[in-house]
């Protein structure tokens, strides 16, 4: 007499379904979980975004700080005294043609 035994087919199938469940959580928490990678190229994104925004940043600090050199007591700019001078004073020099 033969007996078939059912308990091994059904242990070896809640094995293999187990698996497949643990494989495919996993597969799915690379790719769209905290730390997967559609959350890896947003951050990589934002970290583009945002090192453009701060050379931007940096470039406005930069013309600030030279404004402000400009302003200083101890720099004096021969141009921009001309220029201010002649606009108070309302004069222009001979070779200037003035267009109203």
């Amino acid at each position: 007499m033969t007996t078939r035994n059912t308990k091994k087919p059904l242990g070896v199938l809640t094995f293999f379904v187990v698996a497949s469940g643990l494989a495919l959580y996993f597969t799915f928490a690379a790719v769209q979980g905290d730390y997967g990678l559609f959350r890896r190229a947003e951050i990589e994104q934002k970290t583009r975004q945002l090192t453009a925004e701060l050379a931007e940043t940096n470039a406005e600090i930069k013309r600030m700080e030279n404004l402000t050199h400009r302003l200083s007591d101890g720099y004096l700019d021969l141009d921009l005294l001309d220029e201010q001078a002649r606009r108070v004073l309302g004069m222009i020099r001979p070779d200037e043609i003035v267009i109203r």
